[in-house]
């Protein structure tokens, strides 16, 4: 007797609706593509009970006639390609043709179409996979789709749902994904007869995020400018240094549209943002990536969360680039915030007139001579290093003061008078930074120092890691590595960098290789070392409790202001922290600007 069967239309419907249709918030998703890919201006949302009850969407898309409705609701029936060939170029979010029927085989559907230039509309009821209603319907051209008692017919699958406000949060986090990939679209979204948001259609993305997330989230984001490699197109809105989440709830990413989940592209924002970050924290990004449709495989998943790229190192390289050029561009923005008080006012007295000049002892000075403890460059300290900062960089150092300095708060905030009110500057942050950068700059020109270890020790790699360490051997080599093939897939250590301090050399470079072989082609082979110049630094740096002179204060704010990436430590908490005179106004109850 035959064991294998052909499941009943309904059962595979059902089958394929467990990939499908995941929870409402799937459901609502798949809709709105749909309505997107029929050129809707305008979408309405309506949900009760989490969407369990009832999910509701409305377009005013180019609508069906009856045979077209009918056949969407038929498995693999789609507008969206003719044949094989289109697979590799889909420009549509929709394509497979599973969405309505795997949603009407799981719910009690409703479905009612008109085109704009018919007379009458189509309406159509299912029930469990079921047509039992076909008739004319008089609803405004467009589509609306009605389904309620979400997996009625699949109670296992229907206690799997979390609770009502679970789901509808879930719903809201999808219909911003939407609203915020498709700003020319007006969106309106109502859960239990209550209006939740409405959002008109948007000029641009500015007006998007704006209406969604408020001005203040706005204001510290930094635009991208396109500046991505040849066929990939960059766009969108990142945060500033320092702006992050503890999740990636906020990191949005689109792809031709499409909100997708990438490694790839995760993996160029980690890089792309590198010491501008505070470990663990994730940016707050919504980045956009178009590039040609043949170069992208959306055909991944039944969900489309998930693409393919075909190049997924150009892509990487072209998200790293543009997160590095948007951070470094806001410099100037950054820069300017700081500019002179709008009167000029005399010069501030010497801060601790009595105090010495602070001296460093470095623990490793005879390997790599360290800054000095506040400039690196034209101060009068116990060391001084040639002034070595590019041309750019002098000029802008010319720039008459761009600040006064009030005095220090606790021995370790720097408070500054700017135009726009008060900042607040942590002296040993400003300090790291300014040290880091110029260390950086040392060893990418000089290499780094190394040190010898008492006994060489052997380690073991994989065959693809082997291949990538022997391809590499020169890199690790400049980073003060000292390492050598020892036999088939092994290797021997005999020096690592002098002021590395690790007490298993094997699991540093387990950890380097991995480091390395993450990073993108265009990063430098000594920025794995960064995160040992952080920790050196912080170490030599100007600590709480110690007392500046004035001058000395002066030059640390000029030098963190001609960094690379003043805004950050290398650990990445800030720097400065600007207090806006209307912010002090509101603390202090005042209306005006500033009242005599």
């Amino acid at each position: 007797m035959s064991r294998i069967r052909l499941l009943p239309e309904i059962v595979a419907s059902q089958v394929a609706a467990g990939e499908v249709v995941e929870r409402p918030a799937s459901v609502v998703k798949e809709l709105i593509e749909n309505s997107v890919d029929a050129g809707a201006r305008k979408i309405d949302i309506l949900i009760r009970r989490g969407g369990i009850s009832l999910v509701r969407v409305i377009d005013d898309g180019c609508g069906m006639d009856r045979d077209d409705a009918l056949l969407s609701l038929e498995r693999h029936a789609t507008s969206k390609i003719r044949s094989a060939a289109d697979l590799h170029a889909i420009s549509t979010l929709g394509f497979r043709g599973e969405a309505l029927p795997s949603i009407a085989s799981v719910s009690r559907f409703r479905l009612t179409t008109r085109e704009a230039d018919a007379v009458a509309g189509t309406e159509i009821i299912v029930n469990g996979g079921k047509i039992d209603i076909v008739r004319d319907g008089g609803e405004a051209p467009g589509t609306q789709v009605e389904v309620r008692s979400l997996f009625y017919n699949l109670p296992a699958r229907r206690k799997f749902l979390r609770s009502e406000n679970t789901e509808s949060r879930n719903i809201e986090h999808q219909l911003h994904l939407q609203a915020i990939g498709h700003p020319q679209i007006a969106f309106a979204f109502v859960r239990d007869d209550r209006l939740v948001f409405q959002l008109p259609p948007a000029a641009n993305l500015h007006d998007r995020i704006r209406d969604l997330h408020g001005n203040e989230l706005l204001e510290r984001l930094l635009p991208l400018t396109g500046a991505g490699l040849d066929k990939i197109d960059i766009s969108g809105l990142i945060g500033q240094a320092g702006v992050s989440r503890q999740t990636r709830a906020q990191q949005l990413v689109f792809v031709n549209g499409r909100a997708v989940e990438s490694p790839v592209v995760t993996a160029g924002l980690r890089e792309g943002y590198h010491t501008a970050l505070m470990r663990g924290q994730f940016p707050v990004t919504f980045l956009f990536l178009n590039l040609d449709p043949a170069s992208v495989d959306v055909n991944v998943h039944p969900a489309k969360r998930e693409v393919r790229f075909r190049d997924p190192t150009a892509v990487r390289e072209a998200v790293v680039n543009s997160i590095r050029r948007a951070l470094e561009g806001g410099r100037g923005d950054w820069r300017e915030k700081f500019r002179a008080p709008n009167v000029s006012q005399p010069s501030a007295p010497p801060i601790e007139p009595e105090t010495r000049p602070i001296e460093v002892q470095p623990a490793f000075a005879q390997q790599i001579e360290m800054p000095p403890r506040v400039a690196p460059s034209g101060f009068e300290g116990p060391r001084k290093l040639p002034d070595t900062a590019p041309a750019e960089e002098k000029i802008d150092k010319e720039i008459p003061q761009q600040f006064q300095i009030i005095g220090v708060l606790n021995k370790l905030y720097v408070l500054m008078e700017n135009a726009d009110g008060l900042v607040l500057v942590d002296q040993h942050a400003a300090h790291e930074r300014i040290l880091f950068e110029e260390l950086r700059r040392r060893m990418e020109e000089q290499g780094v120092p190394s040190q010898k270890l008492l006994l060489p020790q052997t380690f073991d790699l994989s065959p693809r890691d082997a291949e990538w360490v022997e391809r590499n051997m020169s890199i690790l080599q400049k980073m003060g590595i000292g390492i050598e093939g020892f036999g088939p897939n092994t290797f021997k250590i005999d020096s690592l960098p002098a002021f590395l301090k690790t007490s298993d050399p094997v699991s540093f470079m387990q950890r380097v290789v991995d480091d390395l072989k993450s990073a993108s082609n265009s990063s430098s082979a000594l920025r794995l070392g960064e995160e040992m110049i952080a920790k050196t630094v912080c170490r030599h740096a100007v600590k709480a409790n110690d007392p500046l002179r004035y001058l000395e204060v002066e030059k640390l704010i000029q030098d963190l202001l001609g960094c690379d990436l003043p805004y950050c430590c290398p650990h990445g908490r800030p720097t400065m922290i600007q207090i806006s005179l209307a912010e002090l106004e509101k603390k202090f109850g005042r209306r005006s600007a500033i009242q005599t």
